[in-house]
């Protein structure tokens, strides 16, 4: 299963929702919680191409977006073989 990295903050509910779609399909990720990490909010933001929201979601080392961006990948039939990746 390809690795899984998801920016978050606390009390985010677009983050609740894509933490909820992947656990639904079995994907183990990693949660970075950049709340109170001011340098891991600037990592996020320069991996993700100056994208300030959270979550961002990164699959197998590739910047996936957002709650809605990973959720349209799911609805195009697209996420299952994105978290297959090794």
């Amino acid at each position: 299963m390809a690795q899984v990295e998801v920016y978050t903050k606390a009390f985010c509910p677009y983050c609740t929702r894509a933490k909820m779609l992947l656990e639904s399909k079995g994907a183990d990720f990693q949660e970075i919680d950049v709340t109170m990490d001011r340098a891991g909010f600037d990592a996020m933001v320069g991996r993700a191409n100056g994208r300030r929201t959270v979550p961002q979601i990164f699959i197998g080392g590739k910047h996936v977006g957002g709650s809605d961006d990973l959720a349209a990948l799911e609805a195009k039939g697209e996420l299952d073989a994105l978290l297959g990746a090794a």
